[in-house]
Parts: C-alpha cells; sequence; structure tokens
C-alpha cells in the first residue's frame, strides 16, 4: 500500500511509533535502556565528591520538609558544608558588581550612579571584547587585557618577579583550570600510569579528577601534631612507595589549605619546590585562598615567588601552573565562575597542546573573566572608590579573622574535639573521638564512623557539615569540615549546638556523664 504523501507517512510511522513507545513496547519486546549502570563509564561511577554529597542531599530533603509545614527539633538547616559565601550572607564587594554590571548593560555609563573609576575599567574590558560585548566569545585563553592586568598583578604581588600575560590563561573557576592540567598529565598504563601525589586532608576536587582520568591517587599526609605542616620525610614515603606500582609525575599542593586551614611556611615551600626539582615533579598549586590568611604570624608565599628566590637553576627548570579564583578571598564570588592558572616552564610543543584543549570549551564566561579583572586591578589610593573598596575589604577579612579565632576556641572547649588553628582559608578540620560502640554501629550500617556522626548533627540540630573520610585521613581518626562563613551571632548558634550535640553523643555511646 502506497502512502498518499511522504510526509503523511511520516506522520503515520511516527504516531504509531509513539503509541507503541508509550505502551513500553516496540515489537513486542520492553525497550531496554542503552545507558544504565552497567554500560555507565566505570570513571565516573568511581567519582566521590563529599562536598556535595550525601549528607547535603539529605540536609536538602530536610530543607524542604521544614518548608512543607514539617516540624523537627530546629527551624532552620545551617550549611556549612561548602566555602559559599554569599549563600552565608556575605554582600557583594560594591566595586566588583558596578564594574561587571556596567559591562554587562553598558547603558548604564550614562548613570551619575556609577563612579567614573568603575565606568573607566568597563570601557577597557568591553574594548577587548568581540563587538565590545559581554555576549561575545573570547579568544580561548581570556580576554587579551584581563590577561595583562592578572600578570601585572602577579608582579605586583610576588615584588618584582616577572611575569609573561602570555603564560596567563583564564578557566571557569580554578576547578577548570585544575582538571585541564591534570587531562594534560595522565598517561601510561600499568606501573607507568601517571601518579598524581595530593595532600590528605585534601579537597575532593583532586580525587573525584584522578578518579574520572584513571590515575593513580598517591596520598601524602599532613601532619595534625604540627598544625597540619607539610613534612619533608613524609614526601620521599609517599613518592617511594608510589614507585613500586605507578609514575609519580605531579604533586599538588593547597595552601592556604583546604579543608585543613593551615598556612604554608617559606621554609616549607622550598623544601617541597627542591622536592620537584629532584624527582622532575611537575607542580600544581592551588592558591586560591591567598588573600584568607589571619594568623598574625603567618604570610602567603607564592610558590612561583619562592621559586624565583631559589635561584635560576630551579626558576627555569621545575614546571609550576598556579591557580586563582574569583569564588574565595574577600569577594567570594562563586556564581561568576571566573578564575586563571599561570604556567611556568612548560614545555612549547605542550604549550601548543594546552591551547588546542582550551579551545574545545572555546572561552571561560566573560563575566567571570570581567570579576576576575576587578580582583586583580581593584581600585587603588589615589581613585574616589578606593575608601568604599578598602572598608568593604577590610570588613570580610576581619570578620573572617574574628570568627576563625572563635571556631578553635570554642571548638577546643568541648570534650573530646581538638581544632588546630584555622590559620587561613574558610575552614575548620577538628578532630572528633568517637566512642568504640558508635565505631560499631556505622560499620553495622555500612558506613564511615565520621558519616554517621554528621548525619546524626544534621538530623537532631539542623546543623550540615562534611565527613572527614571525605577529604582522607588517618586510619583511626575522625574529622568534619565546616565552614566558618556564616556570620557571627549564627556561627555561635551553630558552635553551640555541635558542643551540646557532640556532648549528648559522648554520652550516649560511652555511658559517661
Amino acid at each position: 500500500v502506497k502512502c498518499p504523501s511522504v510526509e503523511k507517512c511520516g506522520q503515520m510511522r511516527f504516531l504509531t511509533a509513539e503509541a507503541k513507545a508509550s505502551a513500553g513496547r516496540l515489537d513486542g519486546k520492553l525497550r531496554e535502556k542503552t545507558l544504565t549502570l552497567d554500560t555507565l563509564n566505570p570513571q565516573v561511577k568511581a567519582v566521590e565528591y563529599a562536598v556535595r554529597g550525601p549528607i547535603v542531599i539529605k540536609a536538602g530533603e530536610i530543607e524542604r520538609y521544614l518548608e512543607e509545614g514539617g516540624t523537627k527539633p530546629f527551624s532552620e538547616v545551617i550549611k556549612a558544608n561548602i566555602g559559599d559565601a554569599h549563600a552565608m550572607g556575605q554582600k557583594p564587594i560594591t566595586f566588583l558588581r558596578q564594574v561587571v554590571a556596567l559591562c554587562t548593560f553598558p547603558e548604564l555609563m550614562d548613570s551619575p550612579s556609577f563612579p567614573e573609576d568603575a565606568k573607566r575599567r568597563a570601557r577597557r574590558i568591553l574594548q577587548g571584547c568581540g563587538g565590545h560585548s559581554l555576549g561575545s566569545y573570547s579568544a580561548s585563553p581570556g580576554v587579551e587585557c584581563i590577561r595583562k592586568d592578572i600578570a601585572a598583578y602577579i608582579e605586583q604581588r610576588d615584588e618584582g618577579v616577572p611575569s609573561d600575560w602570555e603564560n596567563i590563561y583564564l578557566t571557569t573557576g580554578a576547578s577548570d583550570g585544575i582538571m585541564t592540567i591534570l587531562r594534560l598529565l595522565v598517561s601510561g598504563k600499568d606501573s607507568s600510569r601517571t601518579g598524581v601525589m595530593i595532600p590528605i586532608p585534601q579537597y575532593p576536587l583532586y580525587s573525584a579528577a584522578i578518579s574520572e582520568m584513571d590515575a593513580v591517587q598517591v596520598n601524602y599526609y599532613l601532619d595534625e601534631d604540627n598544625c597540619w605542616a607539610l613534612d619533608i620525610n613524609e614526601l620521599h614515603r609517599s613518592y617511594q612507595a608510589a614507585k613500586q606500582h605507578c609514575q609519580p609525575r605531579v604533586i599538588c599542593i593547597i595552601n592556604p589549605g583546604n579543608p585543613t586551614g593551615q598556612v604554608q611556611s617559606k621554609k616549607c615551600i622550598e623544601e617541597v619546590l627542591h622536592f620537584a626539582y629532584e624527582e622532575n615533579l611537575f607542580v600544581m598549586s592551588d592558591e586560591v585562598y591567598q588573600d584568607n590568611v589571619y594568623a598574625p604570624d603567618c604570610q602567603f608565599h607564592s610558590f612561583k615567588k619562592v621559586l624565583y628566590e631559589m635561584g635560576p637553576e630551579y626558576f627555569n627548570s621545575v614546571e609550576l601552573v598556579s591557580f586563582h579564583s574569583t569564588s574565595k578571598g574577600y569577594t567570594g564570588e562563586c556564581g561568576f565562575r571566573g578564575g586563571y592558572m599561570e604556567v611556568i616552564n612548560m614545555d612549547p610543543e605542550v604549550k601548543a597542546q594546552l591551547v588546542k584543549l582550551l579551545s574545545v570549551r572555546l572561552c571561560p564566561p566573560l563575566a567571570g573573566q570581567a570579576a576576575m579583572d576587578v580582583i586583580v586591578n581593584p581600585p587603588q589610593p589615589e581613585e574616589h572608590t578606593f575608601k568604599q573598596f578598602h572598608q568593604e575589604k577590610s570588613s570580610v577579612l576581619g570578620a573572617l579573622a574574628e570568627k576563625a579565632k572563635l571556631t578553635e576556641k570554642i571548638l577546643n572547649a568541648v570534650p573530646g574535639i581538638k581544632c588546630n588553628p584555622v590559620q587561613g582559608a574558610m575552614y575548620a578540620f577538628p578532630r572528633i573521638f568517637i566512642p568504640p560502640k558508635a565505631v560499631e554501629e556505622a560499620k553495622a550500617l555500612g558506613m564511615q564512623p565520621d558519616m554517621l556522626y554528621c548525619l546524626r548533627l544534621l538530623e537532631e540540630t539542623g546543623i550540615c557539615v562534611v565527613p572527614g573520610s571525605g577529604f582522607g585521613q588517618k586510619d583511626g581518626t575522625y574529622h568534619f569540615r565546616m565552614t566558618i562563613l556564616p556570620s557571627i551571632e549564627k556561627l555561635k548558634v551553630l558552635l553551640g549546638k555541635v558542643r551540646d550535640f557532640h556532648i549528648g553523643f559522648l554520652k550516649e555511646y560511652s555511658g559517661l556523664e
């Protein structure tokens, strides 16, 4: 039988297929899914990301339950699981938002409500954009004038150490840059597979990326008894042990530390760089918290500056990539997904491959690039906007320093909790004593003991923190990570609830009074 027309024939076939599909069957057979857990990429299944893991999913369920009129022993969920400053109530830096607003809607250039300092920066950024619009693509490494501003910032930060703008690459947050560089580094099979040395505890991005790329995770443990310092002997132990089953090619450092909040000393950084030089390791330095240093006896030292000061033999040979972001510091602009990396001593042929890899994702968001530009090119003392900018910046960092001290003080007053000084970054990572009875119960439930602890804390108090097992920790020790971002008032409530819960937890599982 001929169809009356190609169009009608097509419609008939579509309707017939639709009817069969709606019945869940085609030709009498139940159609199977193409993508199932059995056919899923096994590396994706191996990925874990504790910061947004089961605890956070449970917190979301409780939030919805409360919104729908449900009752709990608390009225709200306090999410202390992630370093999202604005979600915790931090106000944006006015000048940054003014520049980004002007870039996004240039008609505001005519408004007297916006300062000339902001307009001048917005004009310069827009001149570097295709069609003078933030809606255009930029070159894959980023807008040229922004890359030049970043290089100038790095030179100033590092007190004259030269920075070439062509070594600067804008990224979609620091995470994007870290993933990109790891993709370049992972190769080989079996005992020649790339080993990636990461600190334990670590930020779970690293373990997740290593799993996704099927690389080999090589743990080196930070020294909790010495304020989470990096011990050079531990690096040697870790490296030598890893060489038995993989080829360590890269060492990752987070400074200031996440989740541990330590600020590495210059001497420590020198030892790490000498180790990398001797063992021919690629260095990845995650420096997104470089503005977040609170302890008066601590100072941020960039790996690049220390490398330069070690002399030309080191500075001209050690391969180093440093990362920064709009998400942390005093701006906390996580949603813009802005960041950059500076690439030092990369083989020119590999650099061409890096540019190729970056071009596949076209370019980072231009609003994020504009936000990054304001961070590296803020108001100067001679500009009218400097006073307000300086007040806002100092207020944010001052409050964080106060909350770092408060968190350490309150937690250390609780029996069975020990918290190292929060020297920098945005987190406390206290060690918690979990009684053997609770450890046994957790094992019976098929979960880590600190996961049981954090779930109970959430269900009984509404406080959402992340178990230390999601970041890695020495066997037999238990921790949780919490941000210090809530307001002082809310932080005091949070810490008081943690104290009361912990004491109750000890009584329940130890029979202690």
